[in-house]
């Protein structure tokens, strides 16, 4: 059995930075698995609403082996939920490949899993600062980072943070879709 990647949502979250990497998870063949805190739908930062396969209380965290998280609005209500930061918590210890990108590595940073790893984050430096939990000496102004088995990224670099993501889960996928022509 394909072991799957949960795609953590929460209220007002970004669609588009879950564009490509949805995309190539489909190419790949990837089973994925959209998770909430509860049953209800989850409305997104431009409108679209999803209903969540499961919550975080019900995964089966041995069918897991990957995580996807994407920023938001405002990250900090999402931030000082416990459940969300206990989740990923548990998520890390066995994850394989962890995908963070705009303002979500606040939860990682919150999560501990940042803890020595070189990340990016679409933050200001005044919010990175103030939070309390990010490594600062680990802190790069890079689009996209990616330091073992993390990646994180900021929102605009949304197209390399998911081939960036296939790749580190050895997913086949055509990368012609996602050309950055201008």
């Amino acid at each position: 059995m394909l072991k799957k990647t949960v795609v953590l949502l929460y209220p007002n979250f970004s669609e588009y930075e879950l564009t490509v990497a949805l995309s190539i998870l489909m190419q790949g063949q990837k089973p994925t698995i959209i998770v909430g805190l509860n049953n209800g739908p989850i409305k997104g930062e431009s409108g679209l609403t999803v209903l969540p396969d499961t919550t975080v209380d019900e995964v089966e965290f041995s069918e897991i082996d990957s995580l996807l998280l994407t920023g938001c609005m405002d990250i900090t209500p999402v931030a000082e939920d416990h459940r969300y930061i206990a989740f990923i918590q548990k998520v890390a210890e066995t994850a394989e490949v962890i995908a963070s990108i705009s303002s979500s590595p606040l939860l990682l940073a919150k999560a501990g899993v940042l803890k020595g790893k070189k990340y990016t984050v679409g933050l200001t430096e005044e919010t990175i600062n103030s939070s309390g939990v990010f490594e600062t000496e680990n802190y790069l102004q890079d689009l996209v980072v990616q330091d073992g088995h993390l990646i994180t990224a900021r929102g605009r670099g949304f197209i390399t943070f998911g081939k960036l993501f296939g790749k580190a889960l050895d997913l086949k996928f055509d990368e012609r879709w996602y050309l950055e022509i201008f």
